[in-house]
């Protein structure tokens, strides 16, 4: 009997812990909302236009130099499940550089955690590329430009992928960059040089070896072609491995645990 109510004792504290927890992460996103966006002019819908906007400007420079297909893949869909996804991973990770310099005063509460931050952040880009790819999907439709995800299940399966990546990268460069200025100014320019080696523009199935080889290593184009499978239901790839990619984030995710750990007894909130 003893047992039985110490087991429910533990129950109710982890049910506790996990609502708890929600309700941070909610608190975050709608702070960084405000805190990003405002309420004025058509305030929280920047977070989806601003993906959008810059998937329209490559679409349109893609447009003007005249027909563009990838194995039957119609322009604004093959971008939308390249560059929109891409907007995401850039944005996670390049907003982390500061991301603890400019929450500081947050941690004075006990509740808040460099995780907690962070992974609200990662939530909200996340969204955000959901609502931008429903969007630009169905503005492409429109003018038979592209279509809406034919397999949005397999989609959102390489969303998760993308996140999580996105997330554990975050913490190790708002760990390190808490130590050195210089990680945070190097991020920003080494993300845009990892744009065409990251898969958002380029299709494993038809790249010729031995690019296919070295690209493969980078665990981005495994889930571009994942993603990339759930925008075109025709695309199968023979070059997704999900084990790797999943080793990848759990990789990422503890050492980001680690380093963020390690970083927070060095920060002074006085």
């Amino acid at each position: 009997m003893t047992q039985v109510a110490k087991k429910y004792n533990e129950l109710a504290i982890l049910k506790s812990g996990f609502e708890t927890q929600w309700h941070v992460l909610g608190a975050l996103i709608i702070r960084e909302l405000h805190t990003r966006f405002g309420r004025d002019n058509i305030g929280f819908l920047w977070i989806m236009l601003e993906p959008s906007m810059l998937t329209l400007g490559v679409s349109a420079l893609h447009a003007a130099q005249g027909p563009f297909m990838h194995i039957g893949m119609p322009t604004g869909s093959f971008l939308v499940s390249g560059y929109t996804f891409f907007c995401l991973f850039r944005s996670v990770v390049n907003r982390s550089g500061g991301a603890i310099e400019s929450n500081r005063s947050l941690l004075y509460h006990r509740i808040v955690t460099i995780f907690d931050i962070l992974l609200s952040r990662a939530l909200l880009e996340a969204a955000a590329t959901v609502l931008a790819v429903i969007f630009l999907s169905l503005l492409m439709q429109s003018f038979s430009f592209g279509f809406l995800p034919e397999r949005p299940l397999l989609m959102i399966w390489g969303l998760v992928l993308l996140t999580w990546l996105s997330f554990g990268l975050s913490m190790l460069l708002a760990a390190y960059s808490e130590k050195s200025s210089t990680v945070e100014r190097l991020s920003h320019p080494l993300m845009y040089l990892s744009m065409p080696l990251s898969g958002a523009f380029t299709i494993q199935q038809t790249m010729p070896d031995p690019f296919r080889w070295y690209l493969s290593w980078f665990p981005t184009t495994e889930i571009f072609e994942i993603i990339r499978e759930g925008q075109f239901d025709f695309y199968e790839s023979d070059y997704t491995y999900p084990a790797y990619v999943i080793g990848w984030c759990l990789a990422l995710t503890y050492l980001g645990l680690i380093s963020i750990r390690n970083v927070r007894k060095d920060i002074h909130l006085g």
